[in-house]
């Protein structure tokens, strides 16, 4: 089997792949809030309810990425819904492409500060980087344009808006504490690129 045969539009849409990939994304998106279990429960003890669906970053963009795989496993079945398809498109590729770097990122720069690497460190590297492969090699097979791709954009923003102004950040590790503000400006510029990235693969997804 030629390597490119493997990121081609035919092999990542045959039915195989897409319940695979639909399988580990829906277990890794239940096992990251599961991950975010304590900081749900303060943010809910100690802060205004509506606050709360701004905690868990990366297993709700791993969530819009599942969801977005429902579409083409069921185009028929689902094809009414074509305005909603492409808002979890557009979302699956910014809030990927966003939390999957920004995860990465802020273990490496905390473990840069002196803090250590433990197994489940790796582990999240590992997962978070796929989770923004994923999504730009299926932004061949989505339908998504500019117009949902700036909703997105609009939304992740105000998910930075509403971490880094009531404090509802995904929680940081220890040696980034003092931090907080250089770490504010990455990811307000990180999902700006984040957006950018998203433009360029759908300006290059048809080649």
């Amino acid at each position: 089997m030629r390597l490119s045969y493997l990121w081609s539009r035919a092999f990542l849409s045959t039915r195989f792949v897409l319940w695979l990939l639909f399988i580990c994304n829906f277990l890794g998106t239940v096992y990251g809030y599961i991950w975010y279990d304590s900081q749900l429960k303060y943010t809910w003890l100690n802060h205004p309810h509506w606050q709360i669906i701004f905690v868990p970053d990366s297993p709700t963009a791993s969530l819009f990425f599942t969801l977005s795989l429902l579409f083409l496993l069921f185009p028929k079945q689902l094809g009414k819904l074509n305005m909603l398809r492409t808002l979890i498109e557009g979302l699956a590729v910014v809030t990927s492409v966003k939390y999957g770097v920004w995860a990465v990122s802020m273990i490496f720069a905390g473990a840069f500060q002196g803090g250590g690497l433990v197994w489940q460190d790796w582990m999240l590297v590992a997962s978070h980087l796929a989770m923004a492969v994923e999504a730009l090699l299926f932004v061949r097979l989505y339908k998504f344009g500019t117009t949902m791709l700036i909703c997105a954009g609009v939304w992740t923003l105000l998910n930075d808006t509403v971490d880094y102004t009531y404090g509802v950040y995904p929680w940081l590790p220890e040696k980034l504490w003092d931090n907080v503000n250089e770490v504010m400006i990455f990811t307000f510029i990180l999902t700006l690129v984040s957006i950018f990235i998203g433009w360029l693969a759908l300006k290059f997804r048809k080649r």
